[in-house]
C-alpha cells in the first residue's frame, strides 16, 4: 500500500499558489497561524510540501522532457514527434512553459517548507520527537528543492522565509545568490536533518516514500559529487576544496551502506515493485527514496503520474474498450523516449543481458487488425509480442528471467518466426538480419504498465512510482568518490563496483582496473548501464565536463543511419551548445523580480 497519499490540500493551495511571480507575492487568503492547531494539521501541511515532487511540472510529467535527452536517450516515435517544451529537443526558449512551471513548482515547495518551519514549534500537544522529525523532513525537502534549482539554473534567489513572515507582501524582490553559498546551505541542512530528527530506514520499515536518514545521506553524496564538477560547466579550474567534496561523498555513501540496504537478487525486481504499488518486497531494501503516485484517475485518491506512459513500452490505446483487460490491454504508452545505439552497444560489449532486456525494449506488442473468428472489427487487444530476434525471445521467455513474472502470450504461433501482424497469435521473433542492419534505437522499457494493479488502465495516468535514489546508485557513487579522492581505485571502490556488476550477472573486471582513469571510465559506463532512464545521466555528463562533447558525438552517428531508424529525426536534438548546461531563467520571473537582471550564459 502507498503510505503517503499525496493530494493537494485546499489550504496549502490557497496559501502558496501565486500568479506569475514564483517568489510568492500574492496576498494570502488564509493565514497559517489559524491552521496549525494540532499535529494532524501539521502533518497534512508537511504532506503538501512532499506533494510538489509529484506534480505534473516535476516527476509527475515534465521532468522527463526537462532533464531527459542525453547520449543514452532521445525523444522519438514513429511519427517524427518533437517535444515543444523542455530541453530534450534542443529547442528551448526563455519563455518555455515546462521550464517556467518547474521553476515555479520548486519555489512553491520552498514556500511551503518555509511556512511549515515557521509554524511547527507553535503546534500545541506535539511531542518533541515528532516535532524534530517533521522539521527535519521539511528542512531536507527545502534543501532538495534548492539542489534541483542549482543543478538546473546555478545562481538562484535564496529565500529562507515565507513571503508573509514580515507581515507584508511588498518589496519581496530577491537577487540571485552565488551557487556555492547555496551549496553550503544545502549540505548543512541535509546533514543536520539526518542527525537531528530523520528516522532511519529501518524505523520507517524500509518504505521509501518518506525521507529517511539513508535518503538524506545518499542525496548528500549526490550533491557533493555534482558540486565537485561544477567548475567544468563554468570553464574554470577545480578549486582547492574540490577534492574534499569527493571525500564527503564517499563518507555519506558509506553511512548508507551501514543501514541494512542491499541489491535485489534480480535487477528488475525493484522496478516491478514500483510498477505494482509495492515496496522492497524481496527484502533487499534496494529502493531508498521514491516519488509516490497513487490512484488510476477514477477514485478519491488523485495523485497519478505519467511514468510508464510518457516513458514506457509502446502500446496501442484500448482504454475505451472496457472488455479488454489484463494482457489484452497491458497499458497505453506513447513511447516518447527511446534508447540510443550507444546504450545498446554498452550492454552487448559487456555481455549484460539482464539489464539490456529490461531497460531496452526487446519486443513490441502486437494486436490484430481484426478478429473475424470473434466477430470483432477493428483492432483487437494485444495477442502477442514480436521480439527483435530469437535470442531475445529465448532469454525473456526462458527460465530465470523476468518473463516468469510477466504476461504470457501463448498462442498457436508461439516461438515461430514473425511473418506478419494480420494473423499470428503468441510470442514470435523477427527474422535475423545482417549485422550492419540490426536496429539499435529501441524504446525505453524500464517502467512497464502491465504490472499496474488497476483492472482497467487509464490511457494517460499511471500509479507507477519513480526512483529518486536506489542502493546501486549509492554503491557507484562511493566507488567513484573513492577513486577521485584517493587518486586510485581503492579496495572499497572495487568492491562497490563489483557488487553492482555481480548482480547484473556480468564479468568482474575490477582486477584489471588499477589506474584512476581506467576506473573512472568504468564507473561512467556502469552508471549508464545501471541507471539509464532514471534522469541522472544529463547531470552526470555535466559534472564530468562531457555534456556538450558526448551530445555532439551522436550527431554524425545518428545521421549515418547505421543501426538508427530515427537518426535523421534525433540528430538535431544533439547539436547542443554549452548554454544547455544551464536552464534559462524564465521570462515570467524576470518580469516580476526586478533584481534578476541577467540570464545564464547563452540565454
Amino acid at each position: 500500500m502507498k503510505t503517503i497519499k499525496i493530494a493537494f490540500l485546499s489550504f496549502v493551495a490557497a496559501c502558496t499558489m501565486a500568479s506569475c511571480d514564483f517568489l510568492e507575492k500574492e496576498p494570502y487568503k488564509i493565514v497559517p497561524e489559524n491552521y496549525f492547531q494540532n499535529e494532524t494539521e501539521a502533518q497534512n501541511f508537511l504532506t503538501g510540501a512532499y506533494a510538489n515532487l509529484a506534480q505534473s511540472t516535476f516527476y509527475g510529467g515534465d521532468y522527463m522532457v526537462l532533464v531527459g535527452g542525453d547520449d543514452l536517450e532521445f525523444y522519438g516515435g514513429s511519427t517524427g514527434r518533437i517535444s515543444n517544451t523542455g530541453l530534450i529537443c534542443n529547442n528551448t526558449t526563455t519563455s518555455d512553459a515546462a521550464v517556467t512551471q518547474f521553476w515555479a513548482n520548486l519555489y512553491n515547495g520552498i514556500e511551503r517548507t518555509n511556512m511549515f518551519l515557521e509554524e511547527i514549534d507553535k503546534v500545541p500537544g506535539i511531542s518533541a520527537e515528532k516535532c524534530a522529525q517533521y522539521k527535519s523532513e521539511a528542512r531536507f525537502l527545502r534543501a532538495f528543492y534548492y539542489f534541483n534549482l542549482v543543478q538546473c539554473w546555478g545562481d538562484v534567489p535564496l529565500k529562507l522565509e515565507s513571503t508573509y513572515s514580515s507581515g507584508t507582501v511588498t518589496n519581496k524582490d530577491i537577487a540571485r545568490t552565488d551557487k556555492n553559498v547555496i551549496y553550503k546551505f544545502i549540505v548543512k541542512e541535509m546533514e543536520e536533518a539526518a542527525d537531528e530528527g530523520l528516522l532511519s530506514a529501518n524505523e520507517l520499515g524500509y518504505k521509501p516514500s518518506r525521507i529517511s536518514q539513508s535518503a538524506a545521506w545518499g542525496i548528500l553524496a549526490r550533491v557533493y559529487l555534482f558540486w565537485a564538477g561544477e567548475h567544468y560547466r563554468d570553464g574554470k579550474p577545480a578549486s582547492a576544496e574540490t577534492n574534499s567534496y569527493f571525500e564527503r561523498a564517499s563518507f555519506f555513501g558509506q553511512k548508507v551502506m551501514a543501514e541494512g540496504h542491499d541489491l535485489a537478487d534480480d535487477y528488475w525486481d525493484t522496478f516491478i515493485d514500483m510498477c505494482s504499488n509495492k515496496y522492497n518486497t524481496t527484502g533487499s531494501n534496494e529502493s531508498i527514496w521514491e516519488v509516490e503516485f497513487a490512484g488510476d484517475g477514477t477514485g478519491d485518491v488523485r495523485s497519478e503520474g505519467r511514468i510508464g506512459n510518457t516513458i514506457g513500452l509502446q502500446c496501442s490505446d484500448f482504454s475505451s474498450q472496457s472488455a479488454l483487460v489484463g494482457k489484452a490491454d497491458p497499458g497505453y504508452s506513447y513511447g516518447f523516449l527511446w534508447a540510443t545505439p550507444k546504450l545498446y552497444d554498452l550492454y552487448t560489449e559487456n555481455g549484460d543481458k539482464k539489464r539490456f532486456t529490461w531497460n531496452i525494449a526487446p519486443f513490441t506488442y502486437r494486436a490484430l487488425d481484426a478478429d473475424a473468428d470473434a466477430g470483432i472489427k477493428g483492432k483487437t487487444g494485444i495477442v502477442g509480442r514480436t521480439f527483435e530476434n530469437k535470442e531475445l525471445y529465448e532469454l525473456v521467455t526462458g527460465a530465470g528471467w523476468y518473463g516468469e513474472k510477466s504476461y504470457d502470450y501463448d498462442g498457436p504461433d508461439e516461438g515461430k518466426e514473425f511473418v506478419n501482424k494480420t494473423s499470428q497469435r503468441g510470442d514470435v521473433y523477427k527474422k535475423a538480419v545482417a549485422a550492419d542492419k540490426v536496429r539499435k534505437d529501441l524504446c525505453c522499457a524500464k517502467f512497464r504498465r502491465e504490472y499496474e494493479p488497476a483492472t482497467k488502465r487509464n490511457k494517460n495516468l499511471t500509479s507507477i512510482n519513480f526512483p529518486i535514489l536506489r542502493y546501486s546508485d549509492v554503491l557507484l557513487m562511493v566507488a567513484e568518490a573513492e577513486n577521485e579522492y584517493q587518486g586510485y581505485p581503492t579496495d572499497l571502490a572495487k568492491r562497490c563496483l563489483k557488487e553492482v556488476r555481480d548482480r547484473a550477472g556480468i564479468t568482474d573486471h575490477t582486477g584489471s582496473l588499477n589506474s584512476q582513469i581506467a576506473f573512472r571510465n568504468a564507473i561512467k559506463d556502469e552508471r549508464a548501464m545501471e541507471l539509464c532512464f532514471e534522469y541522472t545521466r544529463r547531470f552526470d555528463l555535466i559534472r564530468w565536463g562531457e555534456f556538450v562533447e558526448k551530445m555532439n558525438e551522436q550527431v554524425d552517428l545518428a545521421l549515418s543511419g547505421t543501426h538508427w531508424n530515427q537518426g535523421s529525426q534525433a540528430a538535431p536534438f544533439y547539436r547542443v551548445t554549452s548554454a544547455y548546461q544551464y536552464f534559462p531563467i524564465p521570462d515570467a520571473e524576470k518580469a516580476v523580480n526586478k533584481l534578476i537582471t541577467d540570464n545564464n550564459p547563452g540565454w
